[in-house]
């Protein structure tokens, strides 16, 4: 598999992952499933790991146990994951997707299953023109996925 776009490495030795702008990175939101998102996303995407994570103690504005700040990465893009304390309309903040490329069709096609199991798909594995076989998915926890086989 391969990343989400490219790295900016300019910020070595300033205390900041090298790999990513610590003002640029794309978090995705929700009410409280945060935690529970991570183990199925680790066991989709090899490599997948928790560089940090911050949970809401008793005191704090959140529930305890629930993601204040994570920040994760996978197919070399970073990630952060946050559980709001705020009640919202919406399970996951919207407007959001994660495009990945696979490098073969067993991947494509067990990456998919498991993302869209329990979610919704929105556009089945197909040959739609632009690639080999594509499917766009929203998964149990609301995160939109668009998956690829260029």
């Amino acid at each position: 598999m391969t990343g989400f776009g490219p790295r900016d490495l300019r910020e070595a030795g300033t205390g900041h992952d090298a790999r990513f702008n610590p003002h640029h990175v794309p978090g995705a939101g929700g009410r409280g499933q945060g935690a529970e998102a991570l183990d199925p996303y680790a066991s989709t995407f090899p490599g997948f790991k928790i560089l940090a994570r911050e949970d809401y103690g008793a005191d704090d504005m959140g529930p305890a146990g629930t993601i204040k700040l994570a920040t994760i990465e996978f197919n070399g893009a970073i990630l952060q994951v946050i559980d709001s304390p705020i009640p919202h309309a919406f399970e996951l903040i919207p407007s959001m997707s994660l495009f990945v490329d696979c490098d073969s069709e067993d991947e494509l096609t067990r990456v998919f299953a498991t993302l869209s199991e329990g979610g919704e798909v929105m556009m089945p594995l197909d040959n739609y023109g632009f690639s080999q076989r594509f499917g766009w998915c929203r998964d149990r926890f609301g995160l939109s996925w668009r998956i690829n086989l260029p």
